[in-house]
């Protein structure tokens, strides 16, 4: 059984809805999966984990969240090599450029991305909670 840590990091609570669909997926999925609020996580236990499952929505000019997400997240790096990660988050503007340049920032640390990552506009509808819980399923598989 895969041990997953879904951690997140939302400011109007649409990437916490999609972090908890990716969480629900997980444990459907017959992981040992646990949700975290990024204030919540250590970064010395991402080790523990099979697969780490990140959620940041874009912020300001399309970057992470920098005061309390982006620093966990850099803590967490050097355990990513060889894990298997994903990295989902909600967006009001722009076009997904924070994501492309994120997914290439944990491609560089020898990390598996097996789903790719995911974006959703704004708060997850219906179809966008069921594509979460798809994420969480396929990136315990």
């Amino acid at each position: 059984m895969k041990k997953m840590a879904v951690i997140y990091w939302s400011g109007t609570g649409n990437t916490e809805k999609m972090a908890e669909a990716v969480h629900q997926g997980a444990k459907s999925a017959g992981a040992e999966a646990e949700l975290f609020a990024v204030n919540e996580f250590d970064s010395k236990n991402a080790g523990n984990f099979d697969v780490l499952a990140f959620g940041c929505p874009s912020m300001g000019v399309e970057v992470l969240e920098e005061d309390e997400f982006e620093p966990v997240y850099n803590a967490c790096k050097s355990w990513l090599s060889g894990k298997t990660v994903g990295i989902f988050g909600s967006y009001g503007w722009g076009d997904g450029e924070w994501m492309r340049n994120w997914e290439q920032d944990v491609l560089d640390t020898g990390a598996l991305l097996p789903q790719g990552y995911l974006i959703l506009n704004e708060m997850p509808d219906d179809a966008g909670l069921e594509e979460c819980r798809n994420y969480g399923i396929n990136l315990v598989k």
